[in-house]
C-alpha cells in the first residue's frame, strides 16, 4: 500500500526521502561495484577515513560512521586479508588496535579518491561558479541542520579562492603576527609575496588554496604549492583566534594531505617556527615529523626555524 502525506511531516518527510533518491542516483550509490571497483561503498568510506586519519581506532570509526562494531569488524578483517590495511596496538589501551593503510592500501585507494573527485567536479562542472557555490551552501546547511554533535556548532565552509581572498590572507598574517608576536612588515612583504607566486604561477592540478569560512565569514586559510614534481610545500596556515582550538587547523591541514596524496605527490614539507606551539600540535597531528631546524634573525627577532616532513 502506498503512504499518502497527511501532515506537514509526513510530506517533508517524504520530500527529503525524494530527494534521497534522486541525489543517491546522481552519484552512483546504487551502482553494485562503487566508482566501478572491487570495493563496496562502506569498504571505499573505511578506507577514506583510515587514509584521512591520524591512527583512527575501530571503535572511533564505527561511532563516527554509524556503524555496527560486528559489521565494521568484518569489513576490517577482509581488507587486512587482502594486505590493504594494518593494525597497530595501542600503547595505552590494549582493546584497542590503530589501524593505517599498508601501501598497497594507499594504492588502491588513491585512484578511489581521485575518481570520486572526478565525478563530483564534472558534475558540478555544468554549472556556472555562482550556481556552484549556491549547491555548496545549500549541502552545508543540509550537514549543520542535521548534525546532533555537540561540536557541530562551530562548522565551517572549505572553499577554493576567489578574487579578493589573497589581500585577506596579505592582512590577516600581517596584522596578526604582529599583534601576536611583535613581528615587523618584512612578514607582511614575505606573506605578500607568497600569494602573488601562487597567484601568478598557479597551477590549478597541484596546487591550491582554501579559505575556511564561517557563517560567510573568512576564518581562516591555507595553501599547498608545487615545490618539486614529488614534494608539495604547506604554507601560510592561519586560523583566526576565536575558531582557534575547534579543530579547523586540523581540517586546513587533513585538506591539504588529501590533496597532496590525490595530486602524486610523495612528501609535503612546511617551514615553521619553534614558537608557534599550536601549529606544531596541528602537524604533528597530521603526521608530519621535524626534521631540521636553524637559527636566523627575520622580522624583527632572533628566530629559530623548523622544517617538517610528511611521506605521503
Amino acid at each position: 500500500m502506498i503512504r499518502v502525506p497527511e501532515t506537514g511531516l509526513d510530506q517533508r518527510a517524504e520530500a527529503v526521502r525524494s530527494f534521497n533518491r534522486f541525489y543517491t542516483s546522481r552519484i552512483g550509490l546504487l551502482h553494485k561495484d562503487y566508482l566501478k571497483s572491487s570495493f563496496s561503498l562502506t569498504e571505499v568510506r573505511v578506507l577514506y577515513e583510515v587514509a584521512h586519519r591520524p591512527a583512527p581506532t575501530a571503535g572511533e570509526l564505527a561511532k563516527d560512521l554509524g556503524l555496527d562494531a560486528g559489521y565494521l569488524s568484518r569489513i576490517l578483517l577482509s581488507l587486512e586479508k587482502r594486505g590493504l590495511i594494518s593494525r597497530k596496538p595501542s600503547k595505552t589501551d590494549a582493546r584497542q588496535a590503530h589501524l593505517s593503510l599498508k601501501e598497497k592500501g594507499k594504492k588502491a585507494f588513491a585512484p578511489l579518491d581521485a575518481k570520486a573527485h572526478e565525478e563530483i567536479a564534472a558534475m558540478l562542472g555544468k554549472l556556472p561558479p555562482a550556481e556552484q557555490s549556491r549547491l555548496v551552501d545549500a549541502m552545508h546547511a543540509i550537514q549543520k541542520l542535521l548534525d546532533a554533535r555537540p561540536e557541530a556548532a562551530t562548522s565551517y565552509v572549505l572553499r577554493t579562492h576567489r578574487p579578493g581572498d589573497m589581500g585577506w590572507v596579505i592582512h590577516r598574517h600581517g596584522a596578526l603576527y604582529a599583534q601576536e608576536h611583535g613581528w615587523d612588515e618584512r612578514f607582511e612583504s614575505l606573506v605578500a609575496e607568497i600569494a602573488a607566486n601562487f597567484i601568478q604561477n598557479f597551477d590549478a592540478k597541484r596546487e591550491r588554496c582554501w579559505i575556511a569560512e564561517k557563517d560567510g565569514a573568512i576564518v581562516g586559510s591555507v595553501f599547498l604549492v608545487k615545490k618539486s614534481k614529488t614534494v608539495a610545500q604547506l604554507r601560510l596556515l592561519l586560523v583566526e583566534p576565536p575558531e582557534r582550538g575547534r579543530g579547523l587547523g586540523r581540517q586546513l591541514v587533513n585538506e591539504c594531505v588529501r590533496f597532496a596524496r590525490q595530486a602524486g605527490y610523495r612528501t609535503i614539507t612546511l617551514w615553521t617556527q619553534n614558537m608557534l606551539h599550536a601549529a606544531q600540535h596541528v602537524y604533528k597531528k597530521a603526521g608530519f615529523c621535524l626534521v631540521h631546524e636553524e637559527p636566523h634573525n627575520s622580522f624583527g627577532y632572533d628566530l629559530v626555524s623548523q622544517t617538517w616532513e610528511l611521506k605521503l
